[in-house]
């Protein structure tokens, strides 16, 4: 991979990985109402489960779901199912008590699980897989196993630099948010993010 190729995936990562998304939203809530330990494994999950579904895209499944409308639709119904849940799980947390009692508690699977669900890390990966895997006419590029390496590592970096960095935001206020319902409120306003983003899904 070139010199300008390698700045011009840096690029594109970094916007697309701390641009607000799913992943993004949940390590917030997590780390602000579990804590930071307790979103690590989240975090974790991220890069986990997008390197999977990378290798998957580079493998030729990405071409597949695209090719398939009852597959891609599923892919997507799915999704918006589980943020919904997701989101209406987050709103109903009123106290840090409540959600200790595991009324939002994403286990690592679930987190993995969940990049195969999320549509913005299915266009990262189906846009990954076609401007550095393959060439401009379809066909693998030079070293496409090389190449889908360099990816997943600069991926695997950039996904859990950028969950991290919004969970130590989230853990920063958890202190301030246990006051009156300001926890009530900072929930509502990340499960409403949610479900912008599951409606957002449906549209693409």
């Amino acid at each position: 991979m070139s010199a300008p190729e390698l700045t011009a995936l840096l690029l594109f990562c970094t916007a697309m990985s701390f641009s607000p998304g799913p992943n993004t939203t949940l390590s917030t809530a997590l780390a602000a109402n579990l804590g930071l330990r307790r979103a690590l494994r989240f975090c974790f999950a991220v890069p986990t489960g997008w390197t999977l579904l990378m290798l998957a895209c580079g493998l030729g499944l990405g071409a597949l779901v695209l090719s398939v409308p009852a597959l891609r639709w599923g892919v997507k119904l799915l999704g918006v199912v589980y943020m919904l849940w997701l989101a209406w799980k987050l709103a109903g947390a009123a106290r840090l008590s409540d959600v200790d009692a595991s009324r939002l508690n994403v286990t690592f699977l679930q987190g993995v699980g969940l990049q195969f669900l999320n549509i913005k890390a299915w266009m990262l990966a189906l846009t990954l897989t076609a401007g550095w895997v393959v060439n401009a006419s379809g066909q693998p590029a030079a070293n496409p196993g090389e190449r889908l390496a360099i990816i997943c590592a600069v991926m695997v970096v950039f996904a859990f630099v950028s969950n991290f960095t919004y969970a130590v935001a989230g853990s920063l206020l958890r202190e301030w948010l246990t006051q009156g319902r300001r926890l009530v409120w900072f929930n509502r306003l990340l499960a409403a993010v949610l479900v912008a983003t599951a409606l957002w899904m449906l549209t693409v």
